[in-house]
């Protein structure tokens, strides 16, 4: 079983009550965290889980509001995992990942030399291990496997796709995508599709054309159950919700959805879970 909870369903805009972008798949005894947006460890610790416990890291692309907290997932997890010798934090992304995480690490210098100096256990900077790529199989450990495919996010690019296996069980993390060939060979027959999706709908009615213009390079919520129907995925999450969801109109997006797909369509607030069995895909009770 690969058990998906959407940690943060929020976009670049500030919402009291969605953290930014990311998800965290967990099957076996591993944990991937899959992007890193704002208060990204508030949701891991509401559910359970926390920076010394994640596997690691994947990240679909380079996007501020992906990647806002990075550098304390890293931090984090250094001063928080006790046994000697941990070994580094794999973390998994496109070309440019390995850059970015250089320059996260050279922002928090001061910090990291304070803590050395401190702390008689910390000898040595956040350990971290940076595999870039856009193509094919990136971890095959104790059962689990991840590939990833190329994405069409352009003009942010390159940017990627996640297919987690494990014991029959499948979930393809699409990060921020309009509809693509390479996508859905990725997901095909997956049993799980976890989806960025937008209402364009109501966004292309704003004044802002700064706003308007993610319309160019986001799926609308039918592009993403279009992709999961060609896919023949057996659930559709949505995540990352542009604009959030409005009290009340949850049925709304999903009877959007629905016009395209016509299997399970999950969506809802943080620290929504779904639960991905091998040819039986059911959603926990509560």
């Amino acid at each position: 079983m690969i058990e998906v909870t959407l940690l943060g369903t929020g976009s670049p805009i500030p919402d009291p009550d969605r953290a930014g972008p990311a998800t965290l798949v967990r099957t076996g005894d591993q944990t991937f965290l899959v992007d890193c947006g704002r208060g990204v460890q508030q949701r891991l610790a509401a559910a359970g889980s926390g920076a010394n416990r994640v596997t690691a890291l994947l990240l679909t692309h380079l996007h501020s509001d992906h990647i806002a907290d990075l550098g304390d997932v890293i931090i984090t997890r250094w001063v928080t995992t006790f046994t000697p010798d941990a070994p580094p934090l794999p973390i998994i992304g496109p070309p440019g990942t390995g850059e970015v995480v250089e320059a996260t690490l050279k922002a928090f210098g001061f910090d990291i030399g304070y803590r050395i100096a401190h702390h008689a256990d910390l000898t040595g900077p956040p350990p971290v291990e940076v595999h870039e790529h856009t193509d094919g199989p990136v971890w095959d450990h104790h059962g689990v496997r991840i590939r990833v495919a190329p994405t069409d996010h352009r003009p942010v690019a390159p940017t990627i796709g996640f297919r987690i296996e494990h014991g029959g069980a499948s979930v393809v993390l699409a990060g921020d995508t309009v509809p693509c060939e390479s996508l859905d060979r990725l997901a095909a027959g997956a049993g799980a599709l976890v989806h960025t999706a937008i209402r364009k709908d109501l966004i292309e009615t704003l004044p802002q054309q700064r706003i308007r213009d993610i319309c160019d390079y986001h799926s609308s919520v039918q592009e993403a159950a279009a992709t999961a129907a060609r896919a023949g995925v057996g659930i559709l999450v949505l995540t990352h919700y542009v604009p959030a969801i409005a009290p009340g109109a949850d049925e709304q997006w999903r009877a959007l959805a629905a016009t395209e797909f016509d299997r399970q369509i999950e969506l809802g607030d943080d620290l929504h879970r779904v639960e991905v069995h091998p040819g039986v895909c059911v959603k926990p009770a509560g």
